[in-house]
């Protein structure tokens, strides 16, 4: 059985813009790199229809990126507050402890 060729996205980039300059025909390109009219045709349809997608996915990938930064930002914060609030109440817990001792966690319900 013949195995299928694949073809990369650079190579079939690289003959759609040979087949938009027009400086040889379809049927030229193709019997020069053995390949199907049919498929070139499909290629530059492909090309042509995504077209858009250079210009506006570097924008999108842009504000992705942005919120990408503004959530780890907010993630670093929120750590940073809990860490902080950890720490408060450790310290109040000892400040609670040296002032009514230690069986105030069992009257609070605390103690399991």
């Amino acid at each position: 059985m013949k195995k299928r060729r694949e073809y990369s996205p650079e190579f079939k980039a690289k003959l759609v813009i040979e087949i938009l300059r027009e400086e040889q025909t379809l049927s030229e390109i193709a019997s020069r790199e053995n390949i199907n009219i049919k498929q070139l045709s499909n290629w530059k349809s492909e090309f042509l229809e995504n077209a858009a997608r250079a210009f506006s996915q570097s924008r999108d990938e842009r504000a992705t990126a942005r919120q990408m930064m503004d959530m780890k930002e907010r993630e670093r914060d929120y750590q940073a507050k809990v860490g902080q609030l950890t720490l408060e109440v450790d310290f109040l817990k000892e400040a609670y402890k040296k002032l009514y001792g230690t069986e105030w966690e069992d009257s609070a319900g605390l103690k399991k």
